[in-house]
């Protein structure tokens, strides 16, 4: 009788390779993410308004100029109004203005906005807040209209 078993080595040419991670590192950590100040300025104005108490942003004279862009064809909202940013690689700084409405307690809205705007903007961009400053600019009193312009078109 024959022999009829094959030789079954393996050359080591034929062995599986071992893959090599081209790179190197977490793909994550690759490259650098800038954020703009506006970017920061934009959250920072939507998480301040968010809060109970906050009746408007910025000062008498930039809300009235903004109430006037506002009702321009194709204008928005300025998100921006009353903030002021510094941004820097880790880290931001910010100068908010506010109106408070009549009746609330400044200190507590203070507080409140600093937190909603720390909260806001440190989730979204990861940069640390080192600091949130508040400037009150007015009181809403009950009786008082809005600043905003009479309009000539009905």
């Amino acid at each position: 009788m024959t022999d009829m078993t094959q030789n079954t080595e393996v050359e080591p040419s034929a062995q599986p390779r071992k893959t090599t991670k081209r790179g190197g590192g977490d793909p994550a950590t690759r490259g650098r993410t800038t954020i703009a100040d506006g970017v920061v300025e934009k959250i920072a104005g939507l998480a301040a308004r968010d809060v109970l108490g906050v009746h408007a942003m910025g000062s008498g004279l930039s809300r009235t100029f903004g109430a006037v862009r506002d009702r321009v064809p194709g204008g928005s909202k300025s998100a921006t109004r009353g903030v002021k940013v510094e941004v820097g690689e880790v880290q931001t700084a910010l100068d908010l203005e506010i109106v408070v409405d009549y009746g609330v307690s400044i200190a507590d809205v203070a507080k409140a906005v600093r937190e909603n705007v720390v909260a806001a903007v440190e989730r979204m961009t990861g940069l640390e807040v080192v600091e949130v400053n508040i400037a009150v600019s007015d009181v809403k009193l009950p009786d008082e209209e809005d600043e905003e312009p009479e309009t000539r078109l009905q």
